[in-house]
């Protein structure tokens, strides 16, 4: 019998890749355009995997419950893991992942956000519209010679150095686990986390959001950096305290912020909302800046990225099937 994968939270563009991939596995997939919740759990009953997205939020109760109806497998099409209660699938059930699938395109979208803010290229998009030629109020900096402070040098903080080494900028990081090789390689500076706040002319998050990272951005950090500072998060959305983060813009403390993640994005990205009242004060605040730029966690959407999605995401389940060794599972506890 054919494997039997319930699919939720289906966008368009996921039905396309995923279907045209699945033609080298022939598993037996139904989309569903809901998120999984406890309230319609119930549809994955008889299925043998459940695939979800970052905002499909998994927690206890819903694990055990996924075990009750014979599900096998929780395959995340993302890297983060931090929606699913790891310690309760524990021995259960197999959480598995798509640790990198375009580090390259979440690295491009990181620079457009800073040019795009630093050009004001969104502000002068309108004023053209309206046949507004004037330049005043969309002066920019040079990116060569100042200093970007990389926090986070996995794959997609490496990607974005040698894009910003590119421009010719001094690159400063901080990571837990330093790579020597790659820092002599890229004329890169390892510092610590107060260095990078305080002599960092942007600022860009592309670390894993943990118990160590959650709200790294916030009242004490900001207070370090210089006035005008550029923040980019691409990275989690509870990487920066948001309260915290619209003070110092209405300050000057913090002169623009890019940000393609956000920290309530579950009840929004992703979705048309155009149609109604937005609820979330903090978000609508936010969006009346004209210095900060939000993008709905697209940083991952390009064509390649997609695919690598898909691919690994029905490979993962196929090792599972063929009891191989599961190089993208996560959970509790693991090494």
């Amino acid at each position: 019998m054919k494997t039997k994968i319930a699919f939720f939270d289906t966008k368009p563009y996921d039905k396309e890749s995923f279907n045209e991939i699945n033609k080298s596995y022939g598993f037996d997939i139904k989309y569903f355009r809901y998120h999984l919740t406890p309230d319609n759990i119930v549809l994955a009953q008889g299925f043998d995997v459940v695939i979800v997205f970052v905002n499909d939020i998994i927690n206890d109760e819903m694990v055990h419950k996924l075990v009750d109806y014979g599900v096998k497998i929780i395959a995340l099409r993302c890297s983060g893991f931090n929606n699913i209660d790891l310690k309760a699938a524990l021995g259960k059930i197999k959480i598995l992942r798509v640790p990198a699938y375009s580090p390259n395109a979440i690295a491009e979208h990181t620079v457009a956000l800073m040019l795009s803010l630093n050009r004001k290229i969104h502000r002068a998009y309108f004023r053209t519209r309206d046949a507004n030629f004037a330049l005043q109020g969309l002066l920019g900096f040079n990116m060569h010679g100042k200093t970007a402070g990389v926090i986070g040098t996995g794959r997609i903080g490496k990607a974005l150095i040698k894009i910003l080494r590119g421009f010719e900028m001094k690159v400063i990081a901080y990571d837990k686990y330093i790579d020597h090789d790659f820092a002599l390689e890229n004329r890169i500076e390892y510092v610590g986390l107060d260095e990078v706040f305080s002599r960092s002319d942007i600022i860009s998050l592309n670390c894993p959001l943990t118990k160590e990272t959650e709200y790294l951005i916030n009242r004490d950090s900001i207070a370090l950096m210089k006035r005008g500072v550029m923040i980019i998060n691409t990275g989690r959305g509870k990487l920066i305290k948001t309260a915290d983060l619209i003070n110092a813009l209405k300050s000057g403390r913090v002169g623009s912020a890019g940000l393609d993640v956000y920290e309530e994005e579950s009840k929004f990205f992703f979705e048309d909302l155009s149609d109604r009242v937005l609820t979330d004060d903090i978000l609508a605040r936010l969006l009346t800046f004209n210095n900060v730029i939000i993008t709905s966690h697209q940083g991952f959407f390009t064509q390649e990225a997609l695919y690598n999605i898909a691919s690994t995401t029905m490979q993962n389940i196929q090792d599972f099937l063929d009891k191989k060794p599961l190089v993208n599972e996560v959970c509790y506890n693991c090494p």
